[in-house]
């Protein structure tokens, strides 16, 4: 028979006849509660035969003939039973081997069980339909031997063993089990783990023993059966419920609750509230869906505790108080990471909004959202609820909302959420909401911003908040879509909602209205750079009369005559259109004021006329409308310099007639430009100025060799004076010794170095051509203290001249380095060509001003006092800039006075 505990409460009792038998104690004896002489050494565990040391102190000592003891369990009495079958007794499976038994006959019928144990060969099953445990050899199994587990269920045929004639179990097959406990007493029993759960072995059971009358039992149990996220230790004190199998009628534990640890379990959480006085508050437990009371006294370190804090603690229960209260203790913080409530799953979720957060009635469920979605691979629809923090954003969420998402799982309570929400564009389709487009005009503070409207007038206000994908972000001139609504805070307000960024070219705030339209030139159109400054200003802020930068087209339209107006960007700026040309353009119309203008206008034929600029064409050789290509030479505040292919010449350019921003644009890039003429004086500029890719314009070899040399002549933006626009370089090499180079923007190493008459410099020779290249300046490195800041420029304590100190411009510190009041730096001096004034340039800090304070003994001995520097200051006041008069009050005295004994010692600090 079986002794498994689990079997004990169905076994009929021994009949009066059946003489007891304790001497039989094999391995098919099975477990649970037996004579102390089969206990083996594992104990009071599952397993292996192992007996139970409580229930050897309760054997009877009256058995007869050394037979084993019966022994209560509930209401039945069992006991150990012969296993001759051959007398017609019951064997040792619980049933006789003779005919006329219950499983005679049974050939064919196939019956279910559970694994219970599995050797090198063979194995053993539990039967669920009797109280029976048959042997069966691994030959009789129908599958892989290798997927068979301890407590898989089976089905199998009941045969006889030909050689001993008891009955084993053939043809097993596993089978997919049924297991639905019942409980069959709300009365919680409690008892000690005696086996663990094994990680990554699901098919092994744990084991918790109990004890009834005096006599210890063991129940299995399965993770599933465990309350809340704990591991269960040997050891553990437990309390649970007595649970069977309507199928198998096996007794297991459930509800197994940790009660009392053997060593203090270490808990996980975070932080989720402190009280006001940051005195303590609550964590929220990792194990179970519940929170914990705890004091900050119980941290340990000197770390304090703040929001979100990832931390560990044990839990013990708080006396003193009129209830029992669990409290954390020994608190000790994690790495961030390190606790985990949710498992996420990576697949990404298409589903549909059924309830929006604002149509949520009840303000206390952290979760008011609910969401719907068909699972994968199947027609069940499911529906998942969702918080405030489970989108992708703040933006506003509608009922029937189609959004991507991916669901978690909380590891605690199995619950499912939706999280990392984002909306679809499908959404505005069904929704059927009227959409608008726009062009982002500024943000403010990072937090909202306006857009100029294609359909409205005003200018629209937005939050960015608002954006449906915020890890894109918004910047200015950027294309969106977008729903206007009125605003909830201000009813006179509207403001953009649902932001979504479009493609660049998407939005167009015109219409066309005909194509290939032919006209006449009336007026020609004003370029940005021939604008005066007044005017530029008044067009900026949007005032002024802008009718003197547009061109007038006449055409006929219909049959009738209409005049249209044309800028001078509609126009191609190598054959911008002259008065009285004939030109073909496209009739464009504003969506938003319905005004009328000429996009795309193409001279078709010239009108005869005159050309003034014939004559300057042969003065310097520059064509209008020509495009060229060169590097920029010089960048000042609103306007710039550009060498020319040649390096011969500069050419002046707007910032207005740069394509792209100005502050991308760097000394040394190469670009792209066309001429035109402005003025009486028909004097030259570059217009469409546009970057190159670096490496567009091909460069000539260089020569390996290094040479020596001093600059006799800058480049004509250090000296606007001299005629020639390229600098000059004179070798002094021993082979080259006299020999002057060229040089241009381009022939600097550093872009940013300012060459001036004299330097020492080394550089290298272009291969084929007289030109200097790869420059590099040999200026002594001064050292001095920032002593002041004013706008951009900043002051050294190093007196290049009489009372003034040297200054710098903030663009002139090397890799971006924010200088402070004392920090100490390493610079140039340069001195200006044409206001003859010096200041410091390529500007390197040395140490900080923090750096400072540990070196007070070399300031005390190296720089000037306090008092000093105060009469400079005052010296530089005086306007005469005339030498001082001074009256000598005594005379120094040399080592010699004393009769050649040189100085005296120097007398000791009082």
């Amino acid at each position: 028979m079986s002794h498994n505990p689990q079997w004990n409460s169905f076994q009929p009792p021994a009949p009066p006849s059946m003489k007891p038998y304790s001497n039989y104690h094999s391995a098919s004896s099975g477990y649970g509660a037996y004579s102390s002489s089969s206990q083996s050494p594992s104990g009071p565990r599952y397993g292996g035969g192992g007996g139970s040391p409580h229930y050897a102190s309760q054997q009877s000592n009256d058995s007869v003939g050394g037979g084993g003891a019966e022994f209560d369990i509930g209401v039945f009495s069992v006991g150990h039973f012969s296993s001759g079958a051959k007398n017609g007794g019951f064997g040792m499976n619980g049933f006789s081997a003779k005919e006329g038994s219950p499983s005679h006959g049974a050939h064919g019928l196939r019956e279910t069980g559970i694994i219970e144990k599995l050797l090198h060969s063979y194995g053993f099953i539990q039967c669920c339909d009797r109280q029976a445990r048959l042997f069966f050899h691994f030959s009789q199994f129908d599958g892989t031997i290798e997927h068979l587990r301890v407590g898989d269920p089976v089905e199998f045929e009941m045969t006889y063993d030909r050689r001993t004639g008891k009955p084993i179990a053939s043809s097993v097959s596993k089978i997919t089990p049924e297991v639905t406990p019942q409980v069959l007493s709300e009365e919680r029993v409690t008892g000690t783990v005696t086996t663990e759960l094994t990680p990554g072995a699901p098919a092994q059971h744990g084991r918790i023993s109990y004890e009834n009358r005096g006599e210890c039992f063991f129940l299995p149990y399965d993770m599933e059966d465990i309350e809340g996220n704990v591991s269960l230790r040997v050891g553990d004190l437990v309390s649970f419920q007595m649970a069977t199998n309507p199928r198998t009628g096996n007794l297991a534990a459930h509800n197994v609750r940790l009660e009392n640890p053997a060593n203090p379990i270490h808990y996980q959480g975070m932080v989720c509230s402190l009280e006001s006085d940051e005195r303590g508050g609550f964590i929220e437990r990792a194990d179970v869906v519940r929170e914990i009371v705890f004091s900050c006294a119980s941290v340990q370190g000197d770390r304090a505790v703040t929001l979100g804090d990832e931390v560990e603690f044990t839990i013990q229960t708080a006396t003193g108080c009129d209830r029992a209260r669990r409290v954390a203790t020994n608190i000790v913080h994690l790495e961030p990471g390190t606790v985990v409530f949710e498992d996420i799953d990576p697949a990404d979720v298409k589903g549909q909004v059924l309830k929006a957060l604002d149509d949520a009635a009840d303000n206390n469920d952290p979760m008011p959202g609910r969401v719907r979605y068909r699972v994968k691979d199947s027609s069940d629809v499911v529906e998942v609820p969702f918080g405030e923090r489970d989108l992708k954003g703040k933006f506003t969420l509608r009922h029937g909302d189609w959004v991507q998402f991916n669901v978690a799982t909380d590891r605690r309570d199995k619950l499912k959420r939706a999280t990392g929400i984002s909306l679809l564009e499908q959404s505005f389709v069904v929704s059927g909401e009227k959409r608008e487009q726009g062009v982002l005009l500024s943000v403010k503070e990072r937090s909202y911003g306006f857009i100029r409207c294609v359909e409205r007038d005003n200018n629209l206000f937005f939050h960015l908040s608002e954006m449906v994908d915020p890890e894109r972000g918004l910047q200015n001139k950027d294309e969106v879509e977008f729903t206007v609504v009125s605003d909830p805070k201000i009813a006179s307000r509207m403001t953009a909602i649902r932001i979504l960024r479009l493609p660049p070219g998407t939005v167009r705030f015109e219409t066309l209205v005909q194509a290939q339209v032919t006209g006449t030139v009336t007026r020609e159109p004003s370029s940005k750079f021939s604008r005066s400054p007044g005017r530029a200003a008044a067009s900026a802020n949007g005032s002024g009369d802008k009718s003197h930068e547009t061109g007038l087209i006449e055409h006929e339209l219909n049959g009738t005559k209409a005049t249209v107006s044309f800028s001078h960007n509609a126009t191609d700026p190598r054959h911008s259109p002259r008065q009285g040309d004939k030109v073909q353009f496209s009739l464009m119309q504003s969506r938003r004021t319905k005004e009328l203008w000429a996009a795309e206008v193409v001279v078709t034929e010239r009108a005869e006329r005159p050309e003034r600029a014939e004559r300057h064409t042969a003065r310097d050789g520059l064509v209008p409308g020509s495009i060229h290509q060169g590097y920029v030479a010089a960048l000042k505040e609103n306007y710039g310099f550009i060498e020319t292919l040649q390096h011969d010449r500069e050419i002046f350019f707007h910032y207005s007639t740069l394509r792209g921003g100005a502050e991308q644009l760097q000394l040394g890039d190469e670009v792209q430009y066309t001429l035109s003429r402005a003025g009486s004086q028909g004097r030259v500029s570059a217009e469409n100025v546009t970057p190159l890719p670096a490496g567009t314009l091909s460069q000539p070899a260089v020569l390996p060799e290094t040479l020596d040399g001093i600059v006799v002549r800058p480049v004509r933006s250090v000296d606007p004076d001299q005629p020639v626009y390229a600098g000059l370089v004179q070798a002094n090499t021993t082979e080259e010794v006299g020999t002057a180079y060229e040089f241009g923007i381009t022939s600097l190493a550093n872009k940013k170095e300012y060459l001036q008459v004299g330097d020492m410099v080394t550089f290298q020779v272009e291969e084929g051509e007289k030109r200097a290249t790869n420059i590099k300046i040999h200026r002594k490195r001064l050292r001095a203290i920032v002593d002041a800041f004013k706008n951009q420029y900043g002051f050294l304590s190093y007196e290049h001249e009489e009372g003034k100190k040297l200054f710098f411009h903030i663009s002139e510190v090397k890799d971006g380095v924010t200088l402070r009041e004392g920090d100490e730096v390493e610079f140039g001096v340069v001195t200006s060509h044409r206001t003859r004034k010096s200041s410091a340039c390529q500007v390197v800090r040395i140490s900080s001003a923090s750096d400072e304070k540990k070196k007070n003994s070399f300031t005390s001995q190296s720089e000037r006092p306090d008092r000093v520097i105060q009469r400079i200051r005052t010296m530089a006041l005086n306007d005469q800039r005339r030498p001082r008069q001074v009256q000598i009050v005594r005379q120094p005295r040399g080592p010699e006075a004393d009769g050649g004994r040189g100085f005296s010692a120097r007398r000791p600090a009082a």
